[in-house]
């Protein structure tokens, strides 16, 4: 959050877009679950990642994530694809399933979010699908993902994809570097 970022290096511990104070940790619960009263799509994700790990005082319910995160990635929450994503993949929780996590990584990467489009370059890659990993590690790389511009060079070195392959996702990973820098 670059934003927050800059507000914060400037001294503003409040709101970077309302102004108003940041909460307690005691408030942080109660604001949360009145946003997810109103339906707010990320509140709903948000606190099925609180449930997921047990935080702001709540105990951990991994089936009460997978409902809330379920309940955002309909609403098309990019970041709760990714999470289901990640909880099927390593299967805690709830039943490990390889399919049911590239669905919802594939949901996400459709959306915009860079590591879910990572984990589907590793996982094409472990099933040896290398011209696949390559794509999905070069789109990764071209948004910012260093880790998977290490992928492309280590695909590169091993010559499963070409020096043009590698110098596009490195210009690609730079232009993106460059736009996200702050000019402080």
């Amino acid at each position: 959050n670059g934003c927050v970022l800059a507000a914060r290096k400037r001294g503003m511990d409040d709101c970077p877009f309302c102004r108003t104070p940041t909460p307690k940790k005691s408030q942080t619960l109660a604001m949360i679950r009145k946003r997810v009263a109103a339906g707010d799509p990320v509140a709903i994700w948000n606190l099925g990642t609180k449930y997921d790990v047990g935080q702001c005082g709540l105990e951990k319910d991994v089936t009460r994530a997978v409902e809330l995160l379920e309940r955002a990635a309909e609403l098309g929450v990019k970041e709760a694809h990714f999470s289901l994503g990640c909880l099927y993949d390593e299967g805690i929780g709830v039943q490990k399933d390889t399919a049911t996590a590239i669905r919802y990584h594939e949901a996400a990467a459709m959306c915009g979010h860079v590591h879910a489009r990572y984990n589907l370059g590793h996982e094409e890659h472990r099933a040896g699908n290398y011209d696949i990993a390559l794509q999905h590690w070069m789109i990764a790389a071209k948004l910012g993902d260093k880790v998977a511009l290490d992928c492309v060079k280590k695909l590169f070195m091993d010559g499963l994809a070409t020096k043009a392959d590698y110098a596009q996702a490195l210009r690609g990973y730079q232009n993106a570097v460059e736009e996200m820098r702050s000019p402080d």
